[in-house]
């Protein structure tokens, strides 16, 4: 690891939703994630792994400030997240990205790949006109599409391509984390491991921190150093990928394991 201050750091977050249901005075609360402790660092994944609502994407959602917290401290590069003001967005925008489930929704269905690409560079005003175009073209390298894909719509190209462009869009700013959210369950099984393998060596060669959240336990497994397992808005286990899978302590990462006996 390059640093040793944690990008984003965790401590004690609570979440809680108040739910549809219930009635008028007394409405129904729904704890979405309940006492988290959490860290990344540039240079290593974290896996998160649970069934869906156990709180691992609202838990994304805090980490990237779309989401703010009812209790507990969110800090970013060591320094308290108190008040978040559009500078303090557009400063964590920068370090930390997002890579969506579905590409189709994360990309502008009416923008050509070269403007969807070049477009967070325009918003943090990043170089000359000739310096983004540039960097666009290293982008789609980057990822490993020819550059005749920035002249076409993202209609027409497959989803696996669609999800290497989110992703080159997602490192357009040069982030020190990638926050990346079931972002091969939307993919054929066929293209699935071709992300994941993209997304490995993107994270080893950029030295990028990669936080890597699915319901596949085994995949979380692949691309993973360390996991965290989520059960109703706590986690239940964590330690070094080898470790929760040789040795799980909790009952439920043993019954997740059981039940995902396939890679992708």
């Amino acid at each position: 690891m390059s640093d040793q201050t944690p990008v984003i750091e965790l401590r004690g977050v609570h979440v809680v939703h108040k739910a549809r249901t219930g009635s008028l005075f007394r409405p129904d609360r729904v704890h979405a994630v309940n006492g988290v402790d959490f860290t990344i660092s540039r240079g290593e994944t974290v896996g998160i792994v649970g069934e869906s609502g156990c709180g691992k994407s609202t838990l994304a959602k805090v980490m990237v400030g779309l989401q703010k917290p009812t209790a507990g401290e969110v800090l970013f590069k060591g320094e308290v997240v108190k008040h978040r003001s559009a500078a303090a967005r557009k400063i964590m925008g920068r370090s930390i990205s997002v890579v969506f489930q579905d590409p189709a929704t994360a990309l502008n269905s009416r923008m050509l790949i070269k403007d969807a690409l070049r477009d967070p560079l325009d918003v943090h005003g990043i170089g000359t006109a000739a310096q983004r175009r540039e960097r666009v073209r290293e982008l789609i390298s980057l990822v490993g599409l020819p550059t005749s894909a920035l002249e076409v719509l993202p209609s027409q190209i497959s989803g696996g391509q669609r999800q290497r462009v989110a992703i080159a869009r997602a490192l357009a700013l040069d982030p020190d984390v990638i926050v990346a959210d079931e972002p091969t369950s939307a993919l054929d099984v066929s293209v699935r491991a071709q992300i994941l393998n993209l997304l490995t060596d993107l994270k080893a060669s950029l030295g990028l921190g990669l936080v890597f959240i699915s319901h596949d336990i085994q995949t979380v497994r692949y691309v993973s150093d360390r996991i965290v397992v989520m059960y109703l808005g706590e986690i239940v286990e964590q330690g070094p990928s080898a470790q929760v899978f040789e040795n799980p302590r909790a009952d439920y990462t043993r019954t997740l394991l059981g039940a995902a006996p396939s890679l992708l």
